[in-house]
């Protein structure tokens, strides 16, 4: 049964960005939210729930979501924070729309920010602060420590999981820069390019991304930058893992913050009876096989794909009837992989996103996600017409996902959540070999460092019983193995796999 006064909007947004680096995580969200509620009025007694999502490192204390309302005046029913995961900001928002649409919930704040390089940290918050020095001052007076004086934790929404495998860290795959180019390296062996040709064609899949960062006033860069200048490497644009260039990559010293005003479209209209709601039509949740040394195919995200085939099909649209689109833009890899799955050409006339990516918007932690619905719903209020918005988040390696449809219309069908599954299962692994073993090299990468010399060359191989192994070039191998990648000839090589730990390995077939 569908109850219209019930559907799902996104009522108010807000965005902050200080390029002086002075202000804290908890500030930019507060100058975020502050924004949002601006433009409505009354909401400190209509806001039930209050989300903030993950800051990296704790670095907003124990309680961040609690001290943002008072900050803010609100009294929520909950004040909460997330796990880590640039999906949950669209994961927030489907969840509040579900809980609007089953009569759960009225009106939910979702909120994020980042400030990597503030000069103003406050590590524990100014609430913990607040409480230490109670505490100090209890033990100065001799009276020992109150229990109820202590900063309650924020509850926290997800369930913390390891983001790599043991065999995936021992090779050095630590970090999303050395992981996202394996994926690069599967795309460009299929498109037969080598190096250097796939750095290319980045660097005109992203030049379009730097033209609507030139026009956003909350982009960390608003320079439109030619594919040469994205893709040649050079003294400050620097190869830092192949294929990818400095200016490929997400930037993650930018200094952001986003609000959005999640209600039903009751109380928008009670509320705001002059503010035009952008309709949440649905969203859409799924994981991959979780490690992505276990996947069945490293150039591909099946379980994306059936989060967007699911959710399409739910809302009865297709993607050609989208309008805008903003495709999560960490990696050059999680952009293309994304329009695959998608059915959408990197060259869609539409264009891939509404900020400017990650790499020239600027890349806040978790929370980029946040700003891409900011904009998008501020897209879609000004285009004077019925018109679809669709966008994706990513976390960890595509190994989380979640998907967002929005419209300056309501929903036919009233709101659509789906969750979606990976259609395939994890093939085993190892860590070790006892002898020499003969593998092919399913996804490389060359690591190098700042004067551009190649440090380590880590693969992922399938050995010939079927078991995948992570493994990184022998020392006396570092610059054969790089200078076959960059032809365009590790992928698909074999190697011979070393014991030891980790695995290191020697190219068998380098002639």
């Amino acid at each position: 049964m569908l109850y219209p006064d019930r559907t799902p909007v996104v009522l108010a947004t807000g965005q902050a960005i200080d390029r002086a680096a002075e202000l804290t995580p908890l500030e930019l969200a507060e100058r975020a939210c502050r924004a949002a509620l601006g433009h409505v009025p009354s909401t400190p007694r209509i806001v039930e729930r209050l989300s903030l999502v993950d800051v990296l490192g704790h670095r907003a204390g124990r309680a961040p979501a609690s001290e943002l309302a008072t900050m803010l005046g609100l009294e929520p029913r909950v004040s909460e924070t997330t796990v880590i995961g640039g999906n949950v900001p669209q994961a927030l928002v489907t969840r509040a729309a579900a809980d609007i649409a089953a009569g759960r919930l009225s009106a939910s704040l979702i909120a994020g920010a980042e400030a990597v390089r503030g000069t103003r940290l406050k590590p524990q918050g100014e609430v913990a602060e607040r409480s230490s020095r109670r505490t100090r001052a209890g033990a100065e007076s001799g009276e020992p420590p109150s229990p109820e004086r202590e900063v309650e934790p924020d509850p926290v929404v997800g369930t913390e999981r390891r983001d790599l495998s043991d065999e995936e860290r021992a090779a050095g795959l630590a970090v999303p820069i050395f992981v996202y180019p394996l994926f690069e390296s599967v795309l460009a062996a299929r498109a037969g390019r080598t190096a250097a040709d796939q750095r290319a064609h980045i660097g005109t899949l992203l030049a379009p991304f730097t033209d609507v960062a030139a026009s956003n006033p909350f982009a960390w860069f608003p320079e439109r930058l030619t594919s040469d200048e994205i893709s040649r490497p050079a003294p400050d644009n620097r190869l830092v893992a192949d294929p990818y260039t400095k200016r490929m990559t997400a930037f993650l010293g930018s200094a952001h913050g986003s609000a959005l005003l999640v209600t039903s479209l009751e109380v928008a209209r009670s509320l705001a009876p002059t503010v035009e709601p952008v309709f949440i039509w649905g969203g859409a949740d799924a994981e991959e096989v979780w490690y992505p040394i276990s996947r069945q195919d490293l150039g591909a995200a099946p379980a994306l794909g059936r989060a967007l085939e699911q959710l399409l099909a739910a809302t009865g649209v297709d993607v050609d009837d989208v309008d805008l689109l903003d495709l999560y833009s960490c990696f050059p890899s999680a952009v293309q992989i994304a329009a695959a799955e998608a059915g959408v050409s990197t060259n869609d006339a539409r264009g891939l996103t509404v900020t400017g990516g990650l790499p020239y918007f600027g890349g806040p932690g978790s929370n980029y996600v946040g700003h891409s619905i900011a904009t998008m719903v501020e897209r879609l209020r000004a285009s004077g017409e019925a018109a679809l918005g669709l966008l994706n988040g990513v976390g960890w390696y595509l190994t989380k996902h979640a998907v967002g449809l929005y419209g300056s219309e309501p929903p036919p069908g009233g709101l659509s959540v789906c969750q979606a599954s990976a259609p395939d299962e994890g093939l085993p692994l190892t860590s070790e070999v006892a002898v020499a073993t003969p593998a092919h090299v399913e996804a490389a990468t060359a690591v190098y460092d700042r004067s551009g010399e190649a440090t380590s060359v880590p693969l992922i191989a399938r050995l010939e019983d079927g078991t995948r192994v992570a493994a990184v070039a022998r020392a006396d191998e570092v610059k054969l193995a790089a200078g076959l990648l960059a032809q365009g000839r590790m992928v698909g090589s074999a190697v011979d796999v070393l014991p030891g730990r980790p695995p290191t390995f020697l190219v068998s077939d380098a002639d």
